[in-house]
């Protein structure tokens, strides 16, 4: 009896669970809905919370229907994006903004509007009913949906254009501040800087906006740069990514046409020069500081691998100042292609999550996730696995180098950037 007790009430969460999934696309139509009608900004317009019937007055309509206002004012207030508080004198409730609502504002500098109104669009929401038709027949569901993939249809379609362009300009800024204020350093020693995919140039705007010596480029589509507006000491450059990128000092990058940066480097030679360049300067300054605070580190080793070394310049550093070591120097095909010649050194092609070469000592420079808060200290050669969660410069030993199986404390680099 007990235990159809404990299977009934779990089989009445599970239909309780199914049925608040089944209408959480409501949750996105009342925020929609909010934004459309602008009631967070004739809110803040009032400075204090004020009545629905005050609400009903601001939106741009000679008869409101304030019953329907109230049902999308009660379940945004029961989900938090406004508060409701009585009056004293019983009067109408008063509604008011939360953190959340401040982020539906329009006219405010940081806004997520514009990217609530493209998401929740009949044409980004349409593709969503393609998901079962993609694994019967593949393809790409916003093409089935729409007749286009979504950048050719952004190219042909105007007003999805701008909706598009407006959505990822206000996340943009949001990222960008956050980039800029972690990074305070990083933008001083440029002074031209490329923005591939920048879109209508609001990532641009935000370090050019910090950084007045910087000389902004932002390159995307033609038909993207047509309608960006005009931001001081920005040049916008309409063009194809595939086939040249504007010269610069520095290029950013985000994901941009189904490419991730290291696919992108691949299929574009000139970008993969350009950033195997800046990576190989940098890797020049670090392992410097890195070898001089270290002396004694490398004594012990006859063999290293740099996994993800780039063209080298790390490794050619470490072999420089000790040149009884081996350097082997791991990277991606593409990438290890146009690294130069160093005496002492191996360039060797290949996917590090396949397998790494061998050598005595393993020196990487990349982020694994998981919930491990440490790299193991020891673990004999093997293909790489996702057993440390950090960002940082570190030495793997094997254990069969020392006979107690674990090696000594200063031997480990430090750990930088430890999460």
């Amino acid at each position: 009896m007990g235990e159809e007790s404990i299977d009934s009430g779990a089989m009445l969460q599970g239909q309780a669970e199914i049925w608040q999934y089944m209408f959480n696309f409501a949750d996105s139509m009342a925020l929609k809905a909010a934004v459309e009608l602008r009631i967070a900004d004739i809110i803040h317009s009032h400075g204090s919370p004020i009545t629905l019937s005050k609400i009903a007055s601001g939106i741009a309509s000679s008869s409101p229907d304030t019953t329907c206002l109230a049902r999308i004012m009660r379940l945004l207030v029961r989900k938090k994006i406004f508060t409701a508080n009585s009056q004293s004198n019983g009067g109408e409730p008063l509604y008011g903004l939360t953190p959340s609502s401040k982020w539906l504002l329009h006219d405010t500098d940081l806004s997520l509007a514009p990217m609530l109104l493209i998401e929740n669009h009949p044409w980004a929401v349409a593709p969503w009913h393609c998901l079962s038709s993609c694994v019967k027949e593949g393809g790409i569901a916003f093409k089935k949906a729409n007749g286009h993939e979504v950048w050719e249809f952004a190219a042909l379609n105007p007003e999805f254009n701008q909706m598009f362009n407006e959505g990822m300009a206000c996340t943009s800024k949001i990222a960008l501040r956050a980039i800029i204020s972690g990074y305070e350093d990083g933008f001083g020693c440029v002074k031209s800087v490329v923005d591939v995919g920048g879109g209508t140039g609001a990532a641009m705007a935000e370090i050019v906006k910090a950084y007045p010596h910087i000389k902004g480029i932002n390159f995307d589509l033609p038909h993207v740069v047509k309608t960006a507006p005009e931001y001081h000491g920005i040049s916008h450059v309409g063009g194809d990514m595939f086939e040249v990128i504007p010269k610069a000092d520095a290029v950013f990058m985000k994901k941009a046409n189904g490419h991730e940066v290291w696919e992108f480097a691949a299929l574009n030679p000139e970008f993969n020069q350009m950033f195997n360049e800046g990576m190989a300067c940098t890797s020049k300054i670090a392992l410097r500081a890195i070898i001089s605070g270290y002396e004694d580190g490398f004594g012990c080793v006859k063999s290293v691998v740099d996994v993800g070394g780039g063209t080298g310049a790390a490794m050619a550093e470490i072999v420089k100042a000790y040149p009884h070591i081996k350097g082997i120097n791991f990277d991606l095909p593409h990438v290890v292609k146009t690294a130069p010649e160093y005496h002492g050194i191996s360039h060797v092609g290949g996917d590090m999550f396949e397998v790494i070469p061998k050598a005595d000592a393993v020196f990487m420079k990349v982020r694994f996730e998981s919930n491990n808060p440490r790299p193991p200290t020891t673990r004999k050669h093997a293909t790489p696995s996702t057993s440390a969660s950090f960002s940082c410069v570190w030495w793997e030993v094997p254990s069969h180098t020392y006979s107690s199986g674990t090696p000594p404390t200063d031997f480990v680099c430090p750990i930088i950037n430890d999460n």
